[in-house]
């Protein structure tokens, strides 16, 4: 269990994407190892800057308005930081940046809840369970680039009918390693796991409804109509 968080922020260039001398400004937030950057939207002048201070140098007047934002940003980021925590909200360079940005809350998204959950709940969990998720979020993966193609998606986007899609899509896939589909128990299963992630997310505040609702009611509604049958 984690008893601490490591928190830092470096101002750099992308010397990359240089051109005329000059590069784009970006700031990065490390939280316990994991990063997030941020494009301050600038390009400074490469021979002006020291990467050991992350500020320009010098005194012209150039130098101290771009180091007078930086200390800007700097209070700004800690100012986000902050808040969150006294919210109690899970801090992680992610949610940092989304709260410096005004865009957290109704902007989480798959991947950031499958974060949360391998550096959070997996800790908690016995080896192959750990395996057991992995496999899941890999199968979470491949759906969004196979069925929309992209590699990420807002949870706020999650409804009725991806879940039921992704259900198909479990049902209707081949594994690479030999051809026999899955069966019925483990597409549950990974549902099952699915499910836990995005129940975390609501738990978290960072959805507003949980989009498994509807879908946990169809299969109630299987169960009792076999029990039923059975019984009959």
């Amino acid at each position: 269990m984690k008893t601490s968080t490591t928190f830092s922020i470096l101002f750099w260039l992308k010397q990359s994407q240089a051109s005329n001398g000059k590069a784009p400004l970006y700031a990065r937030i490390t939280v316990n190892g994991k990063r997030a950057e941020i494009s301050l939207k600038r390009k400074i002048t490469i021979t002006y800057w020291c990467p050991l201070k992350s500020q320009m140098r010098g005194t012209k007047e150039e130098s101290r308005q771009i180091n007078n934002y930086l200390d800007q940003v700097s209070s700004e980021i800690y100012q986000s930081k902050n808040e969150l925590t006294a919210e109690g909200k899970f801090i992680t360079a992610q949610t940092i940046k989304a709260r410096y940005l005004k865009e957290d809350q109704q902007n989480f998204t798959i991947n950031d809840i499958i974060e949360y959950h391998n550096d959070d709940m997996l800790q908690k969990l016995k080896k192959g369970t750990q395996k057991n998720y992995y496999t899941t979020q890999g199968y979470i993966a491949d759906f969004l680039f196979t069925k929309f193609k992209v590699t990420n998606m807002y949870l706020k986007q999650l409804d009725y009918n991806f879940i039921l899609k992704f259900e198909t899509y479990l049902k209707k896939y081949t594994p690479k390693d030999h051809h026999k589909k899955m069966g019925n128990n483990t597409v549950m299963k990974h549902i099952e796991r699915f499910r836990k992630m995005i129940t975390l997310a609501y738990k978290l505040e960072w959805i507003e409804r949980d989009p498994f609702i509807n879908f946990e009611a169809k299969f109630d509604k299987v169960e009792r109509e076999w029990s039923s049958s059975v019984l009959s």
